[in-house]
């Protein structure tokens, strides 16, 4: 059986999701693989559908922000963005109080593109 179309499964991996707080945004280890560990990422808001993508990028790309750090010590791959202007946005766009409650969303990975789409309408609270 010729099996040069098979990939191997990555059981490691997960399911890629984001989570949102007071405290900042987070990106789980899955987003980080599943994106290649890239250094710089865009991050892009769709407000009209509150959706936002992720999305690997070279460093002097429009937008780009600073993502994933190789040389970090530990094997945490989660990233973690702390800006109060981006968590003000999720909050003006989703009506959320974040200082209520944090929000977890299922993200959707598209390896053509190498991004992950996550719709802030399937969030679900965090207990």
């Amino acid at each position: 059986m010729d099996l040069s179309k098979f990939k191997p499964f990555d059981f490691q991996e997960g399911a890629p999701f984001l989570s949102i707080t007071n405290n900042g945004v987070t990106f789980n280890k899955s987003v980080v693989l599943k994106l290649g560990k890239p250094e710089f990422a865009q991050l892009l808001i769709d407000e009209d559908d509150k959706q936002l993508v992720i999305k690997a990028c070279e460093q002097n790309d429009d937008g780009s922000n600073k993502f994933y750090n190789k040389n970090r010590k530990g094997t945490a791959l989660a990233v973690r963005w702390n800006s109060k202007d981006l968590l003000a946005t999720i909050e003006r766009i989703t009506g959320w109080d974040l200082r209520q409650s944090g929000y977890r969303v299922t993200g959707k990975y598209h390896p053509e593109d190498k991004l992950v789409l996550f719709d802030l309408e399937q969030a679900k609270a965090l207990q």
